[in-house]
This record gives structure tokens, sequence and C-alpha cells, in this order.
């Protein structure tokens, strides 16, 4: 087994940095990547997807990316963790939620319910499954399905609700919803319908959705985003509240597995771990204040666009190979 490099260590972060926010998938990438590029990087591929990879160097340097991600998506919401934790604070101790912010919060501790008790019992088998070259290239190309199908039905919406302008939209304490269906979501973005209005219900499909970020070529912001926009956010918020879910979860899987670089795995690369980690840092802080903005006026299309090319190419080449 071959020890990281530097040239892989800063190549992988900026991957990871930036991929795992932008919704192209940050694990099909980090297949992917590697087995196109092939030679002395094709075994950081089978190191991640092999029975034995808890004990690679390779997941072991991924685990610090992790962190670095989680630890910029902290720094760029700090102000808004200060009053998400405020306000889980206030509702534990009066047991009642009665600000947006404490909605909020409760909304993201229900979202991550799913994904947390999924990540638990299945990450390490839906890692040695599907995290090989053909398998990833596939899943990325259904996540351009998912991104472009998501754009299309938001738009569909939409022109339906400018039909039917006496749609009933969903309050802002957030519950009962219309028989409508899709317009009526396209009705509540186009009112500008926030984050707190969504119901608990609504909160737990968004997080069931990042189950399928297990699958490398799935992108958690991704598919996150997604069920945010057929819910009625508009793409400033459904971004907004897939970064916000995101941040635990990563932070979560990275924190529970940082005792593997102290052990045999780590040994090897601790020089490698800290270049990675900081260029991760670095371009996840990027690419987040970069989203932020991009969403206020964009669409998640060409993402779409990217991953149906990509995932096509790489599927008829690592098929063929």
């Amino acid at each position: 087994m071959s020890d990281l490099s530097y040239l892989q260590a800063v190549v992988i972060g900026a991957l990871q940095g930036v991929t795992e926010l932008f919704p192209i998938s940050s694990l099909g990438h980090s297949v992917l990547v590697p087995a196109w590029i092939g030679g002395s990087w094709a075994h950081l591929v089978t190191e991640n997807a092999t029975a034995s990879s808890e004990g690679s160097p390779y997941l072991a340097f991924i685990v610090a990316l992790h962190v670095a991600t989680a630890t910029a998506l902290l720094v760029f919401y700090r102000r808004d963790w200060v009053r998400i934790s405020g306000a889980l604070w206030e509702t534990a101790r009066t047991r009642r939620i009665e600000t947006s912010t404490q909605r909020l919060a409760a909304l993201l501790v229900v979202a991550t319910v799913p994904v947390g008790l999924t990540g638990l019992a299945l990450e390490h088998t839906f890692r040695t499954l599907f995290a090989k070259p053909i398998a990833a290239s596939v899943f990325l190309t259904v996540n351009g399905v998912i991104l472009l199908g998501a754009e299309r039905l938001r738009r569909r919406a939409e022109a339906a609700a400018v039909a039917q302008p006496d749609l009933v939209t969903v309050g802002a304490a957030g519950g009962s919803r219309s028989v409508g269906t899709e317009a009526t979501s396209a009705r509540q973005g186009a009112t500008g319908r926030r984050l707190e209005s969504l119901s608990f219900r609504e909160a737990g499909v968004i997080g069931f959705f990042q189950t399928f970020a297990l699958l490398a070529g799935i992108s958690r912001s991704g598919v996150t985003m997604a069920a945010g926009l057929l819910r009625g956010l508009d793409h400033e918020d459904a971004a907004k509240f897939s970064f916000l879910l995101a941040t635990p979860v990563i932070a979560a899987a990275g924190v529970l597995k940082l005792p593997s670089l102290a052990g045999p795995a780590g040994a090897h690369i601790h020089g490698q771990v800290v270049v990675g980690f900081l260029v991760a840092g670095a371009c996840a802080y990027g690419a987040v204040r970069f989203l932020t903005r991009y969403f206020t006026a964009r669409t998640l299309t060409p993402f779409a666009v990217y991953c149906l090319i990509g995932g096509a190419v790489s599927t008829a080449w690592f098929a063929a190979h």
C-alpha cells in the first residue's frame, strides 16, 4: 500500500473542499478523479472500497478533510450557529418553541436524525459496495437527473401557481397545506416562504434525502436543495438550509472516525493530513461564500448538466475498461 503523497493531499483536499458543497458529490469525485488519473492514484480508489478500508491511510485522510469542511461551514455561519445554539438551549429549558430561530433549530434537529441513524448503520456497507468508478459514474448521472428534475418541477409548479392564484399557502407558523401540491409549493416560494415555515414532517423528508448521499455520486447538498425547492423554498434558502444541515452531519462523521488518525492508518501521513486539512478548509470556505451569492439569482441547472455529461462519459469509459 502506497503512502499518500503531498501532491495527492493538495489535489484531494481541494476537491473535497469544493465538491462537498457544490451539488456534484464529493464522495463521487474522490472515487472518479483518482480513477481517471490512474497510475499511483488508483490505489486510493481500491483502498476506499474494500472491507479493510477502515484502516486505510486514505480513509483516515478523508476523515480529516470532512472535519476541515465542517470547520469552514461553522466559521462561515458562526453567527447563525450562535443564535441556533442559544435557541436550542432555550427550547430545552422552557420546552417551548416561541421564536423563528427556535423553530429553525428544531427543524435542523429533526432533519439530522434520518441521515444520522442511516449513516451509523450503513455508511461502511454503502462505501464498500458502491464506492467504485462504474457505480460512482452511474450515480453521478442520477444526481444530474435529480437536480434537473427538481428545477423543471419547480418551474412547472410556478407556472401552475400563476394560473391558479387562489391557492392557499402555508402560514408563517408552518404547518397546514392546501390540497395543492406542486403549485402550492411554488406559490409559497413566490411569496417568500421562509425556512421557519417548514413543518417538522417536511424537515424530516429533506433530512431523509441526505441519506442518498451515502452513495458515491449523489450529492448531499444537491439532493437536500432539490427537496427544499420542491417544498417551496427559493434557491437561497434551500442552499442555506442544506449547508446548515450538512454542518453537524459532516462534523459528526469526521469526529467519530478521528481516532483512526492516531492509529496505524495515520502513522505516516500526518504532514499530508495537515496540508490537506488547510487546503480543504480554505476551498470549502471559498465554495460556500461563492454559492450563497450564486443562489441568490441562479439555479441548479449548470450543475445538473455537468453531472449528466461527466457521469455519462465516466460510465462509458469505465464500462469499457
